[in-house]
């Protein structure tokens, strides 16, 4: 069957243009927001070890400050992704596409804040002004806490990064201009981002059993990316078969 193909608002080149530009900042904004999020997880944070948490974190203090600042820079860039998709997606249906770009905003300043918690680590490691009276062993407890309240505040953004998800997929589908097998990729992606949120935050005893199942359909994203990135040099608006 084929797909209704929608009237782009904008001419075939400047689509062009703008599906480059949309898929490089959605990679940009996708690895300064994603590769922080698992180095510090990863490499810095020692589950139940706050001593060695804070050991790891003041050696590789730049490095930690460095994730900080990526993180708020990724935020900053989905903005400028959603605004370009808005431009590609935006005559498809301006209800959808409005949704979509409500979603993003609201994880932003989400994000924004929960960078605080970190900073809120680096002062107690740290011992400035009146966290001084606090002994070693209490700081060191305090900053794990906050890095562990960081990790919950991702997984709250993460809820919207999913819900963002829905409204993209169903403009992917209905556009004509993008493989409708996209759009279900999508929408699928944001079920298991979603799912997975929700999990780390009610059942974390769950959480790498549903980590686990969720791997595949969390890739939705990336096979758009290299999309819009791949195909842009041919002209969007011929009608896509499904």
């Amino acid at each position: 069957m084929t797909s209704v193909s929608h009237t782009p608002a904008l001419g075939a080149k400047q689509q062009v243009k703008t599906a480059r530009i949309a898929g490089a900042l959605y990679l940009l904004s996708a690895v300064t927001a994603g590769l922080p999020l698992i180095y510090v997880s990863n490499t810095l944070i020692a589950p139940d070890d706050a001593a060695k948490t804070a050991g790891n974190i003041l050696a590789s203090e730049a490095a930690f400050r460095a994730c900080m600042v990526s993180e708020l820079i990724g935020a900053i860039t989905f903005i400028f992704v959603v605004r370009a998709l808005y431009r590609l997606l935006g005559e498809v249906s301006k209800t959808q596409a409005s949704l979509m770009v409500t979603l993003v905003l609201i994880s932003v300043p989400i994000t924004f804040l929960n960078v605080l918690n970190e900073v809120a680590a680096l002062r107690l490691l740290h011992g400035d002004g009146f966290f001084g009276v606090v002994n070693d062993s209490q700081r060191n407890a305090l900053a794990l806490l906050f890095l562990n309240l960081h990790g919950d505040g991702a997984s709250l953004a993460n809820i919207f990064w999913g819900l963002w998800l829905f409204p993209f997929g169903a403009l992917v589908m209905r556009s004509g201009f993008i493989p409708r097998t996209l759009g279900v990729l999508l929408i699928l992606n944001g079920i298991a981002l979603v799912v997975v949120s929700l999990t780390a935050l009610t059942l974390p005893s769950h959480l790498d059993t549903v980590s686990r199942y969720a791997i595949v359909p969390e890739l939705g994203e990336l096979w758009m990316m290299g999309w819009l990135l791949s195909k842009g040099v041919r002209p969007l608006n011929s009608p896509t078969n499904s």
